[in-house]
């Protein structure tokens, strides 16, 4: 399978399935042994690894990376360019029992926009990933990530903030209410725990 550009239809790779009723924009690529469930709506230039599973009705937005063996359960919602790296897992039941029916008790995660996933995380239902936060590989998020928030560890908790490149952010005072990146020389204010770009 060719690799689309963003203008072209939405490539699927013959051992992939894609449910009727899933709808794909256009450039995604769709990649082996994928399953798009009824109902999915997966955006522009998105690319589902090896072996990603999308629940019933699940909205996908655009430029989103998804890496192997992710499953995107219903109840979960992703903004556009979103990374979410291999393996990692969503839940979306507090308290799951083989025996006993809970589809109507879905909880909701929502990783907002430009937000990144490290492989082998775990994300607690239910969960609000801010946009541009960076959940670092084998974290157990069981709480809200704030947008621009590093975090690490199981529980995971926060140990610095983000820039939307992906590049740690350094302090520039000695409070720690300016931060700014040593890469792309963005910069950013801190306000109550809560971290917002300059112009924003």
């Amino acid at each position: 399978m060719t690799a689309p550009t963003d203008r072209e239809a939405a490539v699927v790779h013959p051992t992939a399935i894609v449910d009727e009723g899933a709808t794909l924009g256009p450039g995604t690529r769709v990649w082996h042994f994928v399953h798009v469930s009824s109902g999915a709506r997966i955006g522009a230039g998105c690319s589902l690894g090896q072996n990603v599973f999308v629940g019933r009705g699940v909205r996908i937005g655009d430029g989103v990376k998804i890496q192997n063996n992710v499953s995107v359960y219903e109840s979960v919602e992703i903004d556009d360019d979103v990374f979410l790296g291999p393996s990692c897992v969503f839940t979306n039941v507090v308290n799951p029992r083989a025996f006993i029916e809970r589809k109507a008790e879905y909880r909701t995660t929502r990783v907002g926009r430009g937000a990144s996933i490290g492989a082998n995380a775990t994300i607690v239902c239910p969960c609000t990933i801010g946009e541009f936060a960076f959940v670092g590989a084998g974290a157990v998020v069981k709480r809200d990530v704030q947008p621009y928030a590093l975090v690490v560890g199981v529980p995971a908790r926060r140990i610095g903030w983000m820039c939307r490149c992906a590049t740690r952010l350094e302090s520039e005072t000695a409070n720690a209410s300016a931060w700014r990146c040593t890469a792309c020389g963005e910069t950013y204010a801190e306000d109550g725990g809560i971290l917002t770009r300059s112009g924003q």
